[in-house]
Protein backbone atom coordinates (compact mmCIF):
# COMPACT_ATOMS: atom_id res chain seq x y z
CA UNK A 1 0.00 0.00 0.00
CA UNK A 2 1.36 3.41 -1.00
CA UNK A 3 1.07 5.87 1.89
CA UNK A 4 0.67 9.35 0.37
CA UNK A 5 1.38 12.28 2.68
CA UNK A 6 0.24 15.74 1.54
CA UNK A 7 3.05 18.27 2.05
CA UNK A 8 1.55 21.48 0.70
CA UNK A 9 -1.30 23.01 -1.28
CA UNK A 10 -1.38 26.33 -3.09
CA UNK A 11 -2.89 28.13 -6.07
CA UNK A 12 -0.71 28.91 -9.09
CA UNK A 13 -1.75 31.91 -11.16
CA UNK A 14 -0.64 33.02 -14.64
CA UNK A 15 2.68 34.88 -14.57
CA UNK A 16 1.10 37.73 -16.57
CA UNK A 17 -2.47 38.97 -15.98
CA UNK A 18 -5.04 38.10 -18.63
CA UNK A 19 -5.97 41.21 -20.68
CA UNK A 20 -9.43 42.63 -20.03
CA UNK A 21 -10.64 41.91 -23.59
CA UNK A 22 -9.96 38.18 -23.05
CA UNK A 23 -11.73 37.92 -19.69
CA UNK A 24 -14.94 36.27 -20.96
CA UNK A 25 -14.59 33.16 -23.13
CA UNK A 26 -17.77 31.58 -24.43
CA UNK A 27 -18.09 27.83 -24.09
CA UNK A 28 -18.72 26.09 -27.40
CA UNK A 29 -21.77 23.87 -27.83
CA UNK A 30 -19.46 20.85 -27.48
CA UNK A 31 -18.15 22.25 -24.18
CA UNK A 32 -21.70 22.80 -22.95
CA UNK A 33 -22.68 19.14 -23.48
CA UNK A 34 -19.41 17.72 -22.09
CA UNK A 35 -19.71 15.90 -18.74
CA UNK A 36 -18.70 17.80 -15.55
CA UNK A 37 -15.83 15.44 -14.69
CA UNK A 38 -12.06 15.67 -14.81
CA UNK A 39 -9.86 13.96 -17.40
CA UNK A 40 -6.98 12.41 -15.38
CA UNK A 41 -3.46 11.46 -16.44
CA UNK A 42 -0.51 10.39 -14.28
CA UNK A 43 3.10 10.50 -15.52
CA UNK A 44 5.73 8.39 -13.74
CA UNK A 45 9.42 9.36 -13.87
CA UNK A 46 11.95 6.91 -12.39
CA UNK A 47 14.91 7.86 -10.22
CA UNK A 48 17.97 8.60 -12.34
CA UNK A 49 21.15 9.27 -10.41
CA UNK A 50 22.42 11.44 -13.27
CA UNK A 51 19.47 13.76 -12.81
CA UNK A 52 17.45 13.63 -9.60
CA UNK A 53 20.59 12.98 -7.54
CA UNK A 54 21.76 16.52 -8.28
CA UNK A 55 18.36 18.27 -8.17
CA UNK A 56 16.54 18.80 -4.88
CA UNK A 57 12.79 18.52 -4.44
CA UNK A 58 12.72 22.23 -3.67
CA UNK A 59 14.38 23.01 -7.00
CA UNK A 60 12.06 20.67 -8.93
CA UNK A 61 9.09 22.25 -7.17
CA UNK A 62 10.20 25.75 -8.11
CA UNK A 63 10.83 24.73 -11.74
CA UNK A 64 7.37 23.16 -12.05
CA UNK A 65 5.57 26.06 -10.36
CA UNK A 66 7.26 28.78 -12.42
CA UNK A 67 6.86 26.94 -15.72
CA UNK A 68 3.20 26.19 -14.90
CA UNK A 69 2.61 29.86 -14.15
CA UNK A 70 4.25 30.87 -17.43
CA UNK A 71 2.28 28.26 -19.39
CA UNK A 72 -0.99 29.46 -17.86
CA UNK A 73 -0.38 32.85 -19.45
CA UNK A 74 -0.84 31.13 -22.82
CA UNK A 75 -3.57 28.77 -21.57
CA UNK A 76 -5.29 31.48 -19.51
CA UNK A 77 -8.84 29.96 -19.47
CA UNK A 78 -7.52 27.07 -17.35
CA UNK A 79 -6.95 29.49 -14.46
CA UNK A 80 -10.53 30.79 -14.66
CA UNK A 81 -13.97 29.65 -13.55
CA UNK A 82 -16.99 28.35 -15.48
CA UNK A 83 -20.16 30.40 -15.10
CA UNK A 84 -23.62 28.87 -15.71
CA UNK A 85 -22.39 26.37 -18.33
CA UNK A 86 -22.15 29.39 -20.60
CA UNK A 87 -18.72 31.00 -20.42
CA UNK A 88 -15.38 30.96 -18.60
CA UNK A 89 -14.58 33.94 -16.43
CA UNK A 90 -10.84 34.16 -17.15
CA UNK A 91 -10.15 35.87 -13.84
CA UNK A 92 -6.73 34.33 -13.12
CA UNK A 93 -8.04 32.73 -9.92
CA UNK A 94 -5.45 30.03 -10.48
CA UNK A 95 -5.05 26.25 -10.54
CA UNK A 96 -4.56 23.89 -7.62
CA UNK A 97 -0.97 22.74 -7.05
CA UNK A 98 -0.41 19.98 -4.48
CA UNK A 99 2.86 18.37 -3.38
CA UNK A 100 2.97 14.99 -1.68
CA UNK A 101 5.46 12.47 -0.34
CA UNK A 102 4.82 8.83 -1.30
CA UNK A 103 6.22 6.35 1.19
CA UNK A 104 6.77 3.62 -1.38
CA UNK A 105 9.00 2.77 -4.32
CA UNK A 106 7.83 3.93 -7.74
CA UNK A 107 8.85 0.62 -9.31
CA UNK A 108 6.53 -1.27 -6.93
CA UNK A 109 3.58 0.98 -7.79
CA UNK A 110 3.87 0.56 -11.55
CA UNK A 111 4.77 -3.14 -11.45
CA UNK A 112 1.34 -4.08 -10.13
CA UNK A 113 -0.89 -0.98 -10.33
CA UNK A 114 -3.66 -0.82 -7.75
CA UNK A 115 -6.51 1.10 -9.37
CA UNK A 116 -7.86 2.41 -6.06
CA UNK A 117 -4.42 3.67 -5.07
CA UNK A 118 -3.77 5.55 -8.31
CA UNK A 119 -6.33 8.20 -7.32
CA UNK A 120 -4.05 9.11 -4.40
CA UNK A 121 -1.65 10.62 -6.93
CA UNK A 122 -4.30 13.11 -8.10
CA UNK A 123 -5.17 16.43 -6.45
CA UNK A 124 -8.92 15.96 -7.01
CA UNK A 125 -11.42 13.16 -7.54
CA UNK A 126 -11.97 12.62 -11.31
CA UNK A 127 -15.72 12.39 -10.67
CA UNK A 128 -15.74 16.18 -10.41
CA UNK A 129 -17.70 16.23 -7.13
CA UNK A 130 -17.19 19.62 -5.49
CA UNK A 131 -15.29 20.84 -8.55
CA UNK A 132 -13.44 24.01 -7.55
CA UNK A 133 -10.72 24.61 -10.12
CA UNK A 134 -10.59 23.73 -13.80
CA UNK A 135 -7.05 22.35 -13.49
CA UNK A 136 -5.48 20.51 -10.56
CA UNK A 137 -1.92 19.18 -10.40
CA UNK A 138 -0.23 16.95 -7.83
CA UNK A 139 3.53 16.35 -7.68
CA UNK A 140 4.31 13.06 -5.91
CA UNK A 141 7.83 12.49 -4.58
CA UNK A 142 8.61 8.81 -3.96
CA UNK A 143 10.98 7.71 -1.20
CA UNK A 144 13.18 6.10 -3.87
CA UNK A 145 13.64 9.44 -5.64
CA UNK A 146 11.14 8.94 -8.47
CA UNK A 147 8.36 11.39 -9.28
CA UNK A 148 4.74 11.05 -10.45
CA UNK A 149 2.90 14.07 -11.85
CA UNK A 150 -0.88 13.75 -11.71
CA UNK A 151 -2.90 16.15 -13.85
CA UNK A 152 -6.69 16.60 -13.82
CA UNK A 153 -8.33 18.97 -16.30
CA UNK A 154 -12.05 19.67 -16.41
CA UNK A 155 -13.77 17.93 -19.32
CA UNK A 156 -16.05 20.98 -19.52
CA UNK A 157 -13.28 22.95 -21.21
CA UNK A 158 -11.07 20.32 -22.85
CA UNK A 159 -10.91 16.88 -24.41
CA UNK A 160 -8.00 14.45 -24.22
CA UNK A 161 -6.25 16.04 -27.20
CA UNK A 162 -6.26 19.47 -25.54
CA UNK A 163 -5.18 18.04 -22.18
CA UNK A 164 -2.07 16.46 -23.73
CA UNK A 165 -1.38 19.62 -25.78
CA UNK A 166 -1.35 21.64 -22.57
CA UNK A 167 0.83 19.15 -20.65
CA UNK A 168 3.40 19.03 -23.46
CA UNK A 169 3.48 22.84 -23.57
CA UNK A 170 4.04 22.96 -19.79
CA UNK A 171 6.82 20.36 -20.02
CA UNK A 172 8.49 22.21 -22.92
CA UNK A 173 8.38 25.47 -20.93
CA UNK A 174 9.88 23.70 -17.91
CA UNK A 175 12.82 22.33 -19.88
CA UNK A 176 13.55 25.79 -21.33
CA UNK A 177 12.00 25.64 -24.79
CA UNK A 178 11.36 29.13 -26.16
CA UNK A 179 9.10 28.41 -29.12
CA UNK A 180 5.82 27.00 -27.80
CA UNK A 181 2.94 26.64 -30.25
CA UNK A 182 0.15 28.95 -29.17
CA UNK A 183 -3.29 27.44 -28.52
CA UNK A 184 -6.39 29.15 -29.83
CA UNK A 185 -9.71 29.31 -28.06
CA UNK A 186 -12.32 30.11 -30.71
CA UNK A 187 -14.21 26.81 -31.06
CA UNK A 188 -17.37 28.67 -29.98
CA UNK A 189 -17.30 30.38 -33.40
CA UNK A 190 -17.28 26.99 -35.13
CA UNK A 191 -19.75 25.35 -32.73
CA UNK A 192 -21.93 28.18 -31.35
CA UNK A 193 -23.37 27.69 -27.85
CA UNK A 194 -27.03 26.67 -27.56
CA UNK A 195 -29.86 27.06 -25.08
CA UNK A 196 -30.08 23.61 -23.46
CA UNK A 197 -32.97 24.47 -21.15
CA UNK A 198 -35.66 22.96 -23.42
CA UNK A 199 -33.73 19.75 -24.09
CA UNK A 200 -34.04 16.49 -22.15
CA UNK A 201 -30.29 16.03 -22.52
CA UNK A 202 -28.07 17.11 -19.63
CA UNK A 203 -24.26 17.00 -19.38
CA UNK A 204 -24.64 14.63 -16.40
CA UNK A 205 -26.13 11.91 -18.62
CA UNK A 206 -24.23 8.66 -18.11
CA UNK A 207 -22.47 9.62 -14.88
CA UNK A 208 -23.18 6.97 -12.25
CA UNK A 209 -22.86 6.75 -8.48
CA UNK A 210 -22.74 2.95 -8.67
CA UNK A 211 -19.53 1.17 -7.67
CA UNK A 212 -17.25 1.19 -10.70
CA UNK A 213 -14.19 -1.02 -10.93
CA UNK A 214 -11.35 -0.57 -13.37
CA UNK A 215 -9.19 -3.34 -14.80
CA UNK A 216 -6.22 -2.91 -17.10
CA UNK A 217 -5.73 -5.41 -19.93
CA UNK A 218 -2.41 -5.23 -21.80
CA UNK A 219 -2.24 -6.30 -25.45
CA UNK A 220 1.37 -6.64 -26.57
CA UNK A 221 2.60 -6.69 -30.16
CA UNK A 222 1.97 -10.44 -30.58
CA UNK A 223 -1.54 -10.30 -29.12
CA UNK A 224 -2.42 -7.34 -31.35
CA UNK A 225 -1.20 -9.23 -34.44
CA UNK A 226 -3.41 -12.16 -33.46
CA UNK A 227 -6.47 -9.92 -32.88
CA UNK A 228 -5.93 -8.17 -36.21
CA UNK A 229 -5.74 -11.53 -37.94
CA UNK A 230 -9.02 -12.60 -36.32
CA UNK A 231 -10.65 -9.27 -37.20
CA UNK A 232 -9.60 -9.58 -40.84
CA UNK A 233 -10.95 -13.11 -41.22
CA UNK A 234 -14.39 -13.85 -42.64
CA UNK A 235 -17.13 -14.19 -40.03
CA UNK A 236 -20.38 -16.11 -40.04
CA UNK A 237 -22.05 -13.46 -42.18
CA UNK A 238 -19.30 -13.64 -44.79
CA UNK A 239 -17.92 -10.16 -44.16
CA UNK A 240 -14.18 -9.52 -44.30
CA UNK A 241 -12.11 -6.53 -43.22
CA UNK A 242 -9.13 -5.12 -45.06
CA UNK A 243 -6.22 -4.04 -42.89
CA UNK A 244 -7.94 -3.63 -39.51
CA UNK A 245 -6.13 -1.18 -37.23
CA UNK A 246 -4.90 -1.99 -33.74
CA UNK A 247 -7.69 0.11 -32.22
CA UNK A 248 -10.35 -1.55 -34.40
CA UNK A 249 -9.12 -5.05 -33.48
CA UNK A 250 -8.98 -4.37 -29.73
CA UNK A 251 -12.31 -2.52 -29.73
CA UNK A 252 -14.00 -5.36 -31.60
CA UNK A 253 -12.55 -7.97 -29.24
CA UNK A 254 -13.65 -6.09 -26.10
CA UNK A 255 -17.10 -5.24 -27.53
CA UNK A 256 -17.75 -8.90 -28.36
CA UNK A 257 -16.79 -9.95 -24.81
CA UNK A 258 -18.92 -7.16 -23.39
CA UNK A 259 -21.95 -8.39 -25.37
CA UNK A 260 -21.40 -11.94 -24.08
CA UNK A 261 -21.47 -10.67 -20.48
CA UNK A 262 -24.57 -8.53 -21.15
CA UNK A 263 -26.47 -11.39 -22.84
CA UNK A 264 -25.93 -13.63 -19.82
CA UNK A 265 -27.50 -10.99 -17.58
CA UNK A 266 -30.61 -10.24 -19.65
CA UNK A 267 -33.67 -12.25 -20.58
CA UNK A 268 -34.94 -10.13 -23.43
CA UNK A 269 -32.96 -9.39 -26.55
CA UNK A 270 -31.65 -5.85 -26.89
CA UNK A 271 -29.72 -3.59 -29.17
CA UNK A 272 -26.03 -3.25 -28.47
CA UNK A 273 -24.07 -0.14 -29.31
CA UNK A 274 -20.35 0.59 -29.41
CA UNK A 275 -19.62 4.28 -28.98
CA UNK A 276 -16.25 5.62 -30.16
CA UNK A 277 -15.07 9.16 -29.39
CA UNK A 278 -13.98 10.71 -32.71
CA UNK A 279 -11.69 13.74 -32.97
CA UNK A 280 -13.37 16.31 -35.24
CA UNK A 281 -10.28 18.46 -35.82
CA UNK A 282 -9.03 16.60 -38.93
CA UNK A 283 -12.61 16.21 -40.19
CA UNK A 284 -13.65 19.86 -40.37
CA UNK A 285 -13.26 21.90 -43.55
CA UNK A 286 -10.59 23.20 -43.49
CA UNK A 287 -9.06 20.85 -40.90
CA UNK A 288 -8.22 22.29 -37.48
CA UNK A 289 -4.82 21.92 -35.84
CA UNK A 290 -4.30 20.13 -32.54
CA UNK A 291 -3.87 23.62 -31.01
CA UNK A 292 -7.64 24.20 -31.31
CA UNK A 293 -8.33 24.07 -27.57
CA UNK A 294 -11.54 22.74 -26.07
CA UNK A 295 -13.91 19.88 -26.73
CA UNK A 296 -13.78 18.97 -30.39
CA UNK A 297 -15.05 15.41 -30.57
CA UNK A 298 -18.31 13.55 -31.08
CA UNK A 299 -19.31 9.93 -30.57
CA UNK A 300 -19.80 7.53 -33.45
CA UNK A 301 -22.38 4.87 -32.61
CA UNK A 302 -22.30 1.36 -34.06
CA UNK A 303 -25.41 -0.81 -33.53
CA UNK A 304 -25.83 -4.57 -33.47
CA UNK A 305 -29.09 -6.34 -32.71
CA UNK A 306 -29.25 -9.69 -30.97
CA UNK A 307 -32.62 -10.47 -32.52
CA UNK A 308 -32.94 -12.92 -35.42
CA UNK A 309 -31.08 -16.08 -36.22
CA UNK A 310 -27.76 -16.27 -34.38
CA UNK A 311 -26.85 -19.75 -35.61
CA UNK A 312 -24.70 -18.27 -38.34
CA UNK A 313 -22.30 -16.98 -35.75
CA UNK A 314 -21.47 -13.54 -34.43
CA UNK A 315 -21.15 -10.94 -37.18
CA UNK A 316 -17.76 -9.38 -37.74
CA UNK A 317 -18.14 -6.17 -35.72
CA UNK A 318 -15.13 -4.35 -37.23
CA UNK A 319 -17.01 -3.29 -40.42
CA UNK A 320 -19.82 -2.01 -38.20
CA UNK A 321 -17.36 0.03 -36.13
CA UNK A 322 -15.57 1.33 -39.23
CA UNK A 323 -18.82 2.30 -40.94
CA UNK A 324 -20.09 4.25 -37.91
CA UNK A 325 -16.85 6.25 -37.63
CA UNK A 326 -16.93 7.06 -41.37
CA UNK A 327 -20.30 8.77 -40.84
CA UNK A 328 -18.61 11.48 -38.74
CA UNK A 329 -18.12 13.58 -41.90
CA UNK A 330 -18.73 17.14 -43.09
CA UNK A 331 -22.52 16.67 -43.24
CA UNK A 332 -22.52 15.35 -39.68
CA UNK A 333 -20.42 18.30 -38.50
CA UNK A 334 -22.86 20.75 -40.14
CA UNK A 335 -25.68 19.23 -38.07
CA UNK A 336 -23.62 19.79 -34.93
CA UNK A 337 -22.96 23.38 -35.95
CA UNK A 338 -26.54 24.35 -36.87
CA UNK A 339 -28.20 22.88 -33.77
CA UNK A 340 -29.95 19.88 -35.36
CA UNK A 341 -27.66 17.63 -33.36
CA UNK A 342 -29.27 18.66 -30.08
CA UNK A 343 -32.44 16.74 -31.02
CA UNK A 344 -30.31 13.69 -31.76
CA UNK A 345 -28.67 14.01 -28.33
CA UNK A 346 -32.06 14.15 -26.61
CA UNK A 347 -33.32 11.04 -28.45
CA UNK A 348 -30.13 9.15 -27.63
CA UNK A 349 -30.43 10.12 -23.98
CA UNK A 350 -34.06 8.92 -23.85
CA UNK A 351 -33.10 5.54 -25.36
CA UNK A 352 -30.23 5.24 -22.90
CA UNK A 353 -32.43 6.05 -19.89
CA UNK A 354 -35.10 3.52 -20.97
CA UNK A 355 -32.49 0.78 -21.05
CA UNK A 356 -33.29 -0.15 -24.65
CA UNK A 357 -29.62 -0.14 -25.58
CA UNK A 358 -26.57 -1.64 -23.90
CA UNK A 359 -23.68 0.76 -24.51
CA UNK A 360 -19.97 0.04 -24.59
CA UNK A 361 -17.99 3.28 -24.85
CA UNK A 362 -14.48 3.60 -26.26
CA UNK A 363 -12.00 6.44 -26.31
CA UNK A 364 -8.63 5.86 -27.93
CA UNK A 365 -5.72 7.84 -26.49
CA UNK A 366 -3.19 5.50 -28.06
CA UNK A 367 -1.82 8.14 -30.43
CA UNK A 368 -1.55 10.91 -27.85
CA UNK A 369 2.13 11.88 -27.45
CA UNK A 370 2.08 11.22 -23.69
CA UNK A 371 5.48 9.53 -23.73
CA UNK A 372 7.02 12.73 -25.11
CA UNK A 373 6.21 14.71 -21.94
CA UNK A 374 9.73 15.64 -20.79
CA UNK A 375 10.10 18.32 -18.09
CA UNK A 376 13.87 18.24 -18.40
CA UNK A 377 14.65 14.95 -16.69
CA UNK A 378 13.70 12.53 -19.45
CA UNK A 379 10.54 10.87 -20.67
CA UNK A 380 8.10 9.02 -18.40
CA UNK A 381 8.51 5.29 -17.86
CA UNK A 382 4.73 4.87 -17.65
CA UNK A 383 1.62 6.97 -18.22
CA UNK A 384 -1.83 5.97 -17.02
CA UNK A 385 -5.34 7.17 -16.34
CA UNK A 386 -7.64 6.18 -13.45
CA UNK A 387 -11.23 5.11 -12.78
CA UNK A 388 -13.90 7.31 -14.36
CA UNK A 389 -17.50 7.64 -13.04
CA UNK A 390 -19.05 5.90 -16.05
CA UNK A 391 -19.91 2.25 -16.53
CA UNK A 392 -18.84 0.33 -19.63
CA UNK A 393 -16.16 2.82 -20.63
CA UNK A 394 -12.89 1.67 -22.18
CA UNK A 395 -9.84 3.94 -22.50
CA UNK A 396 -7.18 2.68 -24.92
CA UNK A 397 -3.63 3.86 -24.24
CA UNK A 398 -0.25 3.07 -25.74
CA UNK A 399 2.20 0.88 -23.85
CA UNK A 400 5.55 2.50 -22.93
CA UNK A 401 7.37 0.76 -25.81
CA UNK A 402 4.76 2.05 -28.27
CA UNK A 403 3.85 -1.22 -30.00
CA UNK A 404 1.14 -2.40 -27.60
CA UNK A 405 -2.17 -1.14 -26.22
CA UNK A 406 -3.41 -0.95 -22.64
CA UNK A 407 -7.20 -1.17 -22.31
CA UNK A 408 -8.54 0.46 -19.15
CA UNK A 409 -12.00 -1.06 -18.68
CA UNK A 410 -14.50 0.62 -16.33
CA UNK A 411 -17.45 -1.63 -15.43
CA UNK A 412 -19.83 -2.29 -12.57
CA UNK A 413 -18.19 -4.30 -9.82
CA UNK A 414 -20.60 -7.19 -10.41
CA UNK A 415 -19.77 -7.36 -14.15
CA UNK A 416 -16.01 -7.08 -14.09
CA UNK A 417 -15.30 -10.61 -12.85
CA UNK A 418 -17.48 -12.12 -15.61
CA UNK A 419 -15.73 -9.90 -18.14
CA UNK A 420 -12.25 -10.94 -16.98
CA UNK A 421 -13.07 -14.64 -17.32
Amino acid sequence: MANVEILSKEMIRPSSPTPEHLRNLKLSFLDQVAPPVYVPLIFFYPFDELCFDTISHAHISQLLKQSLSDTLTMFYPLAGQIQENSFIDCNDSGVEFVEAQVHARLSDVIREPNMAELNKFLAVNPSGVGIATLLAVQINYFDCGGIAIGVCLSHKIADGTSLVTFINAWAATCRGEVKIRQPYFDLAHLFPPRDLSGSSFTPNTGITKEKIMTKRFVFDKEKLAMLKEVAAAASGDGSQVKNPTRVEAVSAFIWEKFMEVAKNKMDEKKMYAAVHAVNLRPRTSPPLSEQAFGNCWRPSIAFISTSGDEKNGCPNVVPVLRSSISKINSDYIKQVQNGEYLNHLSKSKDMFMKGDIELCNFSSWSRFPVYEVDYGWGRPCWVCTTTLPFKNVVILMSTPCGDGIEAWVNMLEEDISAFRS
